[in-house]
């Protein structure tokens, strides 16, 4: 029997909740499960922008929790039995290319690199096309040089491990 431990953030470029719009906010969250996600019985916690007035953190917390439905979040929200209070928190997104980091306040952070070759060393390109995702549907595989969690009993590093960028568009309509 294993555990999983995972970590996301969004950036929302462009993107609304009903009239109200969440241009510019960040969303993550921190998680772990004792098995298998599908089997449920996980702890997270929801990263929310602190730059987000009050009904911006409101309309990121019913996303983020599943409330309203829309894929992804209604069907992770399902796999959490305990979810600790929300952190409003400064984010930092350093992207560039397939080499970044993510910074959510002082106690989450995920940095991601290229794969590289073990035998030449050289960069790989991994895409991934998963037709029916409902996370994502295309994505850059990467390399995790950092991914840290701080906060209460979410505490863990798990370095070196997959990784994922992408674009996306969620709708809830």
């Amino acid at each position: 029997m294993g555990f999983c431990e995972g970590m996301g953030a969004w950036r929302i470029r462009k993107g609304n909740y009903g009239k109200l719009k969440l241009d510019g906010l960040g969303l993550g969250f921190s998680a772990h499960w004792p098995a298998e996600i599908y089997k449920g019985n996980g702890t997270a916690v929801i990263f929310i922008d602190e730059k987000a007035s009050a009904s911006q953190r409101e309309a990121l917390l019913n996303i983020a929790t599943g409330k309203d439905g829309g894929l992804p979040f209604e069907v992770i929200a399902t796999t959490f039995s305990k979810v600790l209070d929300p952190q409003f928190v400064s984010f930092e997104f350093k992207i560039k290319g397939k080499n970044g980091s993510v910074r959510m306040g002082k106690n989450a952070t995920m940095g991601f690199q290229p794969i590289k070759n073990p035998v030449s060393g050289e960069e790989e390109s991994i895409r991934i096309k998963h037709a029916t995702g409902f996370i994502f549907q295309e994505a850059e595989s990467l390399a995790s040089t950092i991914c840290e969690s701080k906060v209460g009993e979410l505490a863990y590093s798990w370095p070196g491990k997959s990784a994922f960028v992408s674009r996306i568009k969620y709708k809830n309509t």
